[in-house]
């Protein structure tokens, strides 16, 4: 069942492009990993799919009242602005504290509830994210560089937590992630980009692409396979 359509869509700012072209599809359940370098237009991306940014070309359909838990790159929060845990969380949509206390056990940070948002480490921080995400119970998780500035072990256990959510709730996860070179074990396909669409399909699929190659160099090849399923991906092809 399809969560997302986005088909062929061009998104310029002042003119200049952004985005060309770009076509995708996320289906129920399914595991959609987004890399590309800085400046491809991820986040742009992102935002056209959330109904943020409007294209200036093609259309992106979303599936009739479809929940979406979005977790965004980094949130900003002045340190001086006095709001805990549990407050974020209850803002725009008041939450009960049974909820809010079983979103926080899931994602790994049971009892920050009167903890100040300014005063969580960058992987509580991220870990809140998450759980206001699934305060939403989303259909579908769409996570932009969740795990920037978290250290390796940090990024592993955020992944983890991820294919953990995915397996119990059935939800979908679209993932934009910065490390080229880090695709989670679960991810069902890996989409480059670069202004657009330079390649797709499997992990192996993609990292085996001239196209992956010319963009990232040799540097990451084989290491693309660290967090994923080592199974038979002979089905599977690049477009």
């Amino acid at each position: 069942m399809m969560l997302i359509e986005v088909d062929h869509v061009s998104v310029a700012y002042a003119g200049s492009p952004a985005l060309a072209n770009v076509s995708l599809r996320v289906d129920k359940g399914e595991i959609v990993t987004l890399i590309g370098p800085n400046g491809s237009g991820k986040s742009t991306l992102v935002r056209t799919v959330l109904g943020i940014l409007t294209p200036t070309k093609g259309t992106v359909k979303r599936a009739k009242g479809l929940r979406i838990g979005y977790v965004p790159q980094k949130l900003a929060i002045d340190a001086n602005l006095p709001i805990t845990v549990a407050r974020f969380l209850s803002l725009p949509v008041r939450q009960s504290a049974a909820d809010i206390a079983a979103a926080l056990a899931r994602t790994g940070v049971a009892g920050t509830e009167d903890r100040q948002m300014s005063g969580l480490s960058g992987g509580e921080f991220q870990r809140v994210l998450l759980a206001r995400a699934l305060l939403a119970r989303p259909e579908i998780l769409i996570l932009d560089e969740p795990t920037q500035g978290l250290d390796q072990p940090g990024v592993a256990a955020f992944y983890t937590l991820i294919e953990d959510l995915r397996r119990e709730t059935g939800c979908a996860v679209l993932l934009v992630s910065h490390d080229l070179h880090v695709v989670m074990r679960a991810t069902d396909r890996v989409i480059c980009l670069n202004g657009h669409v330079c390649c797709e399909g499997s992990p192996d699929a993609v990292r085996a692409a001239p196209e992956y190659q010319a963009l990232f160099g040799d540097g990451t090849r084989g290491a693309l396979a660290l967090y994923q399923h080592h199974h038979d991906h002979s089905h599977d092809h690049v477009h």
